[in-house]
């Protein structure tokens, strides 16, 4: 069997990777406020609520354009655990116009019957072969989107970790600015002191930010001692805050919002998926774990990546497969032709 690269683990990454470890019930997952978001506007079911809702949903909805490795209707009409690949990309922040590639790549799952949810966050720069890009190997995960769109970052991820990918959501960064001036900026403290953009940030002090200082604030990266598991912890924080502010009912009545919602996001849900994720999905997200796959820097032919050991993707593997109820397997393999997904319930 083709195994993908690893590296010994050093002194530094051992320091990095304690100094990461997510801070479980103080911030969520960068991007689950996608769904904080989403759910809350069908949660409140108010009239005219309802059909801004309605608009809005099938105006963000674009087709992952793959069969799934799952029948996702099925899942939901028998409210089933289903996972969501959570994106951020990069597509016009910072005067950007292309595509671009996802900054921030998370795996969220859903089991209503453990009412529990589970966010793992996937590093940028994981060493891969692409999914239908194999000739560009070596290539990092965040690439995945940028070659080939959602669906081939979801068939990339699948076959990284054998877990099935249900359903995905993706932000655009380059709109983060609007989406924290239309909930009216947004208060924190920063994690961190530092200067960035033209803008200062002292660490402990509450702040309240608009969308430019926020858009600052997230982006930095090389100057975060944590390089980008700093970042992602930044912008957890960003995202948990306009996802509070997001669903707070006089946001969710300003015509602002709903037209920022769907200027920013896209996703394969649809609206009666939607519905069905409010009715039965909803108890799941009163418990929440979040990990992450945590990689160690590497050089192939002269660029950085971050390559996984094999025992932190079959933890990873476990993790994830455990909460959508499906039998202990193997971790995946991308630089293997077959591109099979084990399904298999417990």
């Amino acid at each position: 069997m083709v195994k993908e690269p690893e590296v010994k683990r050093s002194e530094v990454n051992k320091r990095k990777r304690q100094a990461a470890k997510p801070r479980k019930h103080k911030y969520f997952t960068a991007f689950l406020f996608v769904f904080v978001v989403l759910l809350g506007i069908f949660f409140l079911y108010l009239g005219h609520l309802y059909k801004d809702a309605q608009e809005m949903t099938t105006k963000i909805y674009s087709s992952s354009k793959i069969t799934k490795a799952r029948n996702t209707q099925n899942l939901l009409k028998e409210g089933k655990p289903i996972s969501i690949l959570l994106m951020g990309t990069d597509t016009g922040a910072v005067g950007r116009s292309f595509k671009g590639r996802t900054d921030t790549m998370i795996v969220l799952t859903l089991n209503p019957q453990k009412k529990k949810m589970t966010i793992v966050s996937l590093p940028r720069d994981a060493l891969v072969a692409v999914t239908g890009y194999k000739q560009y190997y070596p290539s990092k995960l965040n690439s995945a989107y940028d070659y080939g769109g959602s669906g081939t970052a979801i068939k990339t991820v699948q076959n990284y970790l054998n877990i099935p990918i249900d359903f995905y959501a993706t932000i655009n960064m380059g709109g983060l600015e609007n989406m924290v001036n239309a909930v009216g900026g947004i208060t924190i403290k920063p994690i961190l002191t530092f200067s960035y953009d033209g803008h200062s940030f002292v660490k402990n002090k509450k702040t309240h930010m608009n969308g430019s200082a926020a858009l600052a604030y997230v982006r930095m990266r090389h100057s975060d001692p944590l390089g980008d598991y700093g970042r992602q912890q930044r912008q957890r924080q960003v995202l948990t805050k306009v996802a509070q502010n997001g669903t707070k009912l006089k946001s969710l009545l300003k015509e602002r919002f709903f037209k920022e919602i769907q200027k920013q996001l896209k996703t394969d849900i649809t609206f009666n998926d939607m519905i069905m994720l409010a009715l039965k999905y909803r108890v799941a997200t009163r418990n929440m774990t979040s990990d992450h796959l945590q990689g160690e820097a590497d050089l192939v032919s002269g660029i950085s990546f971050e390559a996984v050991p094999e025992t932190e993707k079959q933890r990873i593997t476990n993790l994830i497969r455990s909460s959508l109820n499906l039998e202990t397997a193997t971790t995946g393999n991308t630089l293997l032709n077959s591109s099979s997904i084990n399904t298999t319930e417990k």
